[in-house]
């Protein structure tokens, strides 16, 4: 299970919202392409990058700050926010994303996401942000009216490498990975599933390491990366010796062996 980094951009720059308000974001660099070489140099495999500027507008809007990071680095590179249409993912895909996460058009137009996953192999991600249960859309700005269990079955069938699962009621907060429903989702499909929002500790990395086996193949860390409630080498260290063992007692996944 791959730790992944978060780089969230908003004028340029590298923040983090809480609960995926805008109005409650705080500045840690305001370089980040600089963030990027520093969690690549500390072991990171693949970063996590997200056009919030992008995703609240509908259309790239940090590009040039994206290229820079895709070309600073050596690993994998994931861009997801405001990717809306096939010129934006083909543009991002054309300055070395690895690969693009699409959202809002994944739940408005998913004959177009069938499409872009023909033509983009192993390309196309689908973020799935959930409130209450419910997907959200637009940056999270609008709640739409399918479950987030309901709406990977049907993501499912698009052709998708991968899910993204975002609990926005924990993104930001430090207050744990909704473990609960992760497991209930990843259990209805057969894609990897990649976790985010709310991981504040190796613990929680642990905890979510023991659901590998159903499915879930990374998780995404923000905050507690930003806060040094984490160290990056400590948590690849911890993930890669498979110690999950050591936490199941605790967190009641005793039975996933």
């Amino acid at each position: 299970m791959e730790v992944i980094p978060a780089i969230d951009l908003l004028e340029g720059r590298c923040v983090r919202l809480y609960q995926g308000d805008y109005a409650r974001s705080r500045v840690f660099n305001e370089n980040p392409t600089e963030v990027a070489r520093s969690w690549v140099d500390q072991g990171a495999s693949r970063l996590h990058v997200v056009d919030l500027d992008g995703a609240k507008v509908g259309k790239p809007v940090n590009t040039k700050a994206i290229e820079t990071i895709v070309r600073a680095v050596s690993v994998p590179v994931q861009v997801g926010g405001g990717l809306r249409n096939r010129t934006s993912v083909s543009q991002l895909l054309d300055l070395g994303v690895e690969q693009v996460i699409l959202g809002t058009v994944a739940v408005e137009e998913p004959e177009l996401v069938r499409d872009l996953c023909a033509q983009f192999p192993a390309k196309i991600v689908v973020g799935i942000d959930a409130r209450r249960g419910w997907v959200a859309t637009h940056g999270w700005l609008e709640t739409s009216e399918v479950t987030a269990i309901e709406f990977a079955q049907q993501v499912l069938q698009m052709g998708v490498a991968a899910i993204i699962y975002t609990d926005i009621h924990r993104d930001g907060t430090l207050t744990g990975p909704n473990l609960e429903t992760l497991r209930e989702l990843v259990s209805s499909v057969s894609i990897p599933v990649i976790a985010s929002g709310g991981v504040s500790s190796i613990t929680d990395l642990l905890s979510l390491l023991a659901l590998e086996p159903l499915g879930v193949s990374g998780a995404i860390v923000g905050r507690a990366l930003y806060d040094g409630q984490i160290s990056l080498v400590e948590a690849i260290q911890a993930v890669g010796s498979g110690r999950w063992q050591d936490v199941l007692p605790n967190n009641g996944f005793s039975t996933f062996a």
